[in-house]
């Protein structure tokens, strides 16, 4: 194909393109879990849902890759990167295998076979030991239960997960060296339903991302451990957790234990959310001190621990919600200072008139005792329910958003008269127009400070992919 000099806007229009939608468009099948799709395809050994998609981005949890639209159809449909931007603009349509034939090479795996085990684990010893602090009790119990081992080739730490019945169907494989680059991988063939874990009598399952947090965590709190269940996602991928309470009909209380960074905060809330959609509303979360248990292990242990990492969008979503102020409704007005705002791109503004209207509207016996009070009653309802996992969209997306929601509130204000029900869809599509306008200008003081610098087809969007209980 000749090349073609894109534009930066169309370069960025097509990476934000929303897959779930395009991707339905062209016939593939998708099932929803939570705000995430899944692409669900067939091939000679089955069923495939490892690939999760949000928005523009998407995550392949098996091979544990993952991007945005530019890249997903290079990796998945075989496109060079016109072809690639072409499609997603819509300046040509190839019709689309329903089964994507990269995945399918990646998916097409050998049989499960567990590595070939070392005859001993000094290695694996040593490394969880002086490294990870990983007390030797722990260490023992699963390498007798023939769960964690060292394997012969590379003297890598091996991870096992069983089924049911006890039988390994799952692997994950973590170097052991003190130098160089760390490494970790599913083994091939490896059942993703399956995954490193511990299961006792009590009622109360804690959820780990990586084994060694989930190891550490162990060391920390070691007394009566046997008795609760552990489980390791090696990520954040819920496929391993809903299995584990399926096969385990005691577990009603699920603790999330994931890492103190940004992809952990994000998981908190997405996996409650697939978890209470599939029963399980007794969730809580608790956070380490630090980064993850490692580091709190290793800050007990004398060494200066990773911190934990602020979810800066949600911080700063947060903190413009709170200093939004309380401005009186006037309805007749109100067209207008919606309209001037959004033309003059004074966000802020937007949101304080919005939610102030979305006050003005609600049912008299929600107002309390004033329009302010539902106002801050509104505003700390936008704080408690905002979910940084549903944020990740483009600025352009976001700014389209916004623009449908302007659009929609100006269609409804100009109804004269309107029912009790008409004024309460009136008070919702305000609030939902005041959350999108504090996202979009999120979005623009994130990203001032940086000027978006896009050459050519690297243009990546990695999907994203504690402690007190909350």
């Amino acid at each position: 194909m000749p090349y073609i000099p894109f534009t930066d806007e169309q370069k960025v229009l097509a990476n934000s393109v929303d897959l779930e939608q395009f991707l339905r468009m062209r016939g593939e099948r998708l099932e929803r879990v939570g705000r995430e799709h899944k692409l669900i395809y067939y091939d000679g050994s089955g069923k495939h849902d490892s690939i999760t998609l949000r928005g523009s981005t998407w995550f392949d949890h098996k091979n544990q890759v993952g991007g945005g639209a530019i890249k997903f159809m290079q990796e998945f449909y075989d496109m060079d990167f016109q072809t690639a931007v072409q499609e997603l603009l819509g300046q040509t349509v190839t019709p689309l295998s329903h089964s994507p034939p990269k995945a399918i090479a990646k998916e097409e795996k050998k049989e499960f076979k567990l590595p070939e085990s070392n005859g001993n684990m000094h290695r694996v010893y040593a490394y969880l030991i002086k490294q990870r602090f990983i007390a030797p009790d722990i260490i023992s119990h699963f390498a007798k239960q023939h769960t964690l081992y060292e394997d012969k080739e590379y003297h890598n730490a091996v991870f096992v997960g069983t089924d049911e019945n006890g039988v390994p169907r799952q692997a994950h494989k973590r170097s052991t060296n003190s130098f160089g680059k760390t490494f970790r991988i599913t083994c091939e063939g490896s059942d993703t339903k399956y995954s490193f874990s511990h299961f006792g009598k009590s009622e109360k399952l804690f959820v780990f991302e990586a084994p060694i947090d989930m190891m550490s965590f162990l060391t920390l709190y070691p007394q009566y451990w046997q008795k609760y269940s552990y489980i390791a996602m090696n990520g954040v991928y819920e496929n391993a957790v809903l299995t584990a309470l399926k096969n385990h009909s005691n577990l009603n209380e699920i603790v999330l234990c994931v890492d103190n960074d940004e992809g952990g905060i994000e998981a908190v809330d997405r996996l409650r959310d697939i978890l209470n959609e599939n029963g399980y509303s007794n969730v809580k979360r608790l956070a380490p001190e630090f980064k993850d248990w490692n580091e709190v292990l290793k800050a007990q242990n004398g060494v200066e621990p990773l911190p934990a990492v602020l979810h800066k969008r949600k911080d700063e979503y947060l903190k413009e919600v709170s200093e939004l102020g309380y401005l009186k409704c006037r309805p007749d007005k109100l067209i207008s200072q919606i309209y001037a705002t959004f033309k003059n791109g004074q966000y802020k503004y937007l949101a304080e008139y919005a939610l102030a209207g979305s006050a003005f509207f609600m049912p008299k016996s929600e107002r309390i005792n004033s329009e302010c009070q539902a106002f801050e009653r509104l505003q700390n309802k936008l704080k408690g329910s905002y979910k940084p996992y549903t944020d990740n969209g483009k600025k352009a997306q976001k700014q389209r958003n916004l623009q449908d929601c302007v659009q929609a509130v100006l269609r409804d204000l100009k109804q004269t008269v309107r029912t009790r029900e008409q004024s309460i869809n009136t008070a919702k599509m305000l609030y939902q127009l005041a959350d999108s306008a504090v996202r979009l200008s999120v979005e623009e003081t994130l990203s001032a400070p940086m000027q978006e610098n896009i050459e050519s087809e690297d243009i990546i969007s990695e999907p994203e992919p504690c402690m007190e209980f909350s």
